[in-house]
């Protein structure tokens, strides 16, 4: 189901606007969500990366399949991507920074402190529930993903207007999905 990228989406499209510049589109299912957990802790290895100024217990697609990588990476630009030009219509897509999965959990990751992303757009989706805390954060909008659904990603600029934090995990671990849009070439 990884490797063949099979399941990840039941069809379902549409943005809906969370507030300022922050936007949430169906990405994938939940069951679909639960398979790429299961997949990360198979593949081990979430760890902080070297010489990250904000630094997460993560592991890339990447590093649990290139291929689900490179899947993930053409499912958003041929399916997500023209629905978020519907909102930003003079954004280009030049493919991926970078996609992984971060992990919550009391007394290793708790929370992520307020930051930008260096990326044209980024964006973060739950992948499980049962947990409580850790709610991706947007002080400056007034805005948290906490009413999104598992598999809906939650879409904004990642630069200098939309700095965000993960509050706080009270219980339970949290896993969620980050994605840097890369950047184009000047």
């Amino acid at each position: 189901q990884v490797l063949g990228y099979k399941g990840h989406t039941d069809g379902a499209e549409g943005v809906r606007r969370l507030g300022d510049d922050v936007y949430a589109v169906p990405f994938w299912t939940p069951e679909y969500c639960a398979t790429i957990i299961r997949a990360a802790e198979a593949v081990g290895g979430f760890e902080h990366q070297p010489h990250d100024p904000v630094p997460g217990h993560e592991i890339s697609l990447a590093a649990i399949s290139p291929k689900l990588f490179e899947a993930v990476e053409i499912d958003l630009g041929v399916r997500i991507w023209p629905q978020l030009q519907t909102v930003w219509p003079y954004v280009d897509y030049h493919g991926l920074r970078d996609c992984f999965v971060i992990k919550y959990e009391l007394g290793v990751q708790e929370n992520l402190r307020i930051h930008h992303d260096v990326a044209q757009l980024s964006a973060s989706m739950k992948l499980n529930d049962g947990y409580e805390g850790a709610v991706l954060d947007f002080p400056r909008q007034g805005v948290t993903n906490e009413d999104t659904a598992i598999g809906e990603l939650v879409v904004f600029p990642a630069l200098v207007t939309h700095p965000h934090q993960a509050i706080p995990l009270r219980s339970g671990v949290k896993y969620g999905l980050v994605v840097w849009f890369d950047l184009p070439n000047f």
